[in-house]
C-alpha cells in the first residue's frame, strides 16, 4: 500500500526497484488490495514483477470501493467481487490470485453470501484461496463454515492487541493462518515517525482518524521510544527489527511460529532491514519485558476513533467470548 497511497507520495520507479530487490533479498508474499491507489498498486506489482510470478505467493483483497465523494465504503455482493478480481487478474497480469482477501465485511451483506461468491471464483480457478480482513471470532467461524478460510489479516503489533481478545486462538482453532498487517504500528514503532504535525496532507495518519497521532497522545507515546530503544540496543538491533521479532517469536500451544506479519514500506533500505528482522531469536524474558512495556493500556489513544471502532468486525471480539 505504502507505495500507492497512505504514507505520502511514492516513486514508481523506486518501488519497480524495490519489488524486485524484495525478491531478489528472499521475500515471497506480496500483498495488495483493490483500494491501494484505486488499482495502482496492482497494475506496480504487475508490471514490476509480472514476469517473476512464479517466485512469490500474491495476495490481494476485494469488497472496498470509493463513493463519489472519495470516502471509502464497503462493498461485498457477490457481483461486485467477481467484477474486481476480474480486474485484479487484468491488472496484476496473472492468471490466478493465490490469496484473495474479502477486505472489510459488508453489513449490507451476508459474510456468507460474500464467501460463496469467492468460492465460486476459487472453482473457475481464479482464485486458489479465501482470506479475511478485521473479523471478529463468529464471523470467522461462519464464513469458515461456507468455505474453508485460509487467512485471517488484522491489525496486529505491541501497540494494537485485538486479536488477543480471541482471534488468535480461534484461528489456531480452525487452522487459520494469521497475518499481522500494520505490524510496525503505522511507522510508529520504527522510531522514525519523527513530528506529527509535519505529516504530508495525504498521509492517513493526519486525514483518517487516528487518536495515536494526535498531538498530545503522540507526544506521549513518545516517551515509550526511549526505553524501547534500549531493548533493541541490547538485543544489537533496529526498532523496527524488535517490533518484527516480538511477533515472529509467537508460537502456538504446539510451539509452532504462527504469524506472518507483513511490514510496508516504500523505501528500499527499510525493506532490507524488515528482513533481516527474521534472524532475531528474541529470548523469553525481553518478549515479555516488552509486553510489559507497550500494549494499549500505556499507549495514549485508540487505534481508530470510537466512529471507526465501532464499524470494525473485529472489535467486536472485546466484549464477546470467543
Amino acid at each position: 500500500m505504502n507505495c500507492s497511497m497512505g504514507y505520502g507520495a511514492a516513486d514508481d520507479r523506486v518501488s519497480e526497484r524495490l519489488l524486485n530487490q524484495a525478491l531478489d533479498a528472499g521475500y515471497r508474499f506480496l500483498d495488495t488490495a483493490v483500494l491501494y491507489g484505486q488499482g495502482h498498486n496492482e497494475s506496480l506489482i504487475g508490471r514490476a514483477v509480472g514476469k517473476r510470478r512464479d517466485e512469490f505467493v500474491l495476495a490481494s483483497k476485494c469488497g472496498l470501493e470509493k463513493d463519489a465523494a472519495g470516502a471509502t465504503r464497503s462493498n461485498a455482493r457477490p457481483e461486485v467481487l467477481r467484477g474486481q478480481c476480474e480486474e485484479s487478474l487484468r491488472r496484476l497480469r496473472t492468471d490466478v490470485i493465490d490469496l484473495y482477501y474479502l477486505h472489510r465485511v459488508d453489513p449490507a451483506v451476508a459474510v456468507e453470501e460474500s464467501v460463496g461468491a469467492l468460492a465460486d471464483l476459487v472453482a473457475e480457478g481464479k482464485i486458489r484461496t479465501i482470506g479475511l480482513s478485521e473479523v471478529s471470532c463468529d464471523t470467522l467461524r461462519r464464513a469458515h463454515a461456507i468455505h474453508p478460510i485460509t487467512a485471517l489479516q488484522s491489525e496486529y503489533s505491541l501497540w494494537s492487541r485485538t486479536p488477543e481478545f480471541g482471534i488468535l486462538r480461534t484461528c489456531e482453532e480452525l487452522g487459520v493462518a494469521f497475518v499481522p498487517f500494520s505490524p510496525l504500528g503505522r511507522g510508529f514503532l520504527t522510531g522514525k515517525a519523527g513530528d506529527v504535525t509535519t505529516l504530508e496532507a495525504d498521509d492517513l495518519r493526519s486525514t483518517i482518524g487516528r487518536p495515536r497521532f494526535e498531538v498530545e497522545n503522540f507526544a506521549r507515546n513518545r516517551r515509550l521510544l526511549a526505553p524501547y530503544g534500549e531493548i533493541a540496543k541490547r538485543l544489537g538491533c533496529s526498532m523496527a527489527q524488535l517490533a518484527l521479532a516480538w511477533l515472529l517469536a509467537w508460537r502456538d500451544s504446539r510451539g509452532e511460529r504462527v504469524l506472518i506479519p507483513i511490514p510496508g514500506t516504500k523505501h528500499i533500505e527499510y525493506m532490507h532491514e524488515n528482513a533481516r528482522a527474521g534472524d532475531i531469536e528474541l529470548d523469553p524474558e525481553s518478549f515479555a519485558e516488552l509486553d510489559r512495556l507497550i500494549n494499549e493500556q500505556s499507549v495514549a489513544g485508540d487505534r481508530y476513533t470510537a466512529e471507526l471502532m465501532q464499524s470494525v468486525d473485529s472489535e467486536a471480539d472485546r466484549t464477546a467470548r470467543c
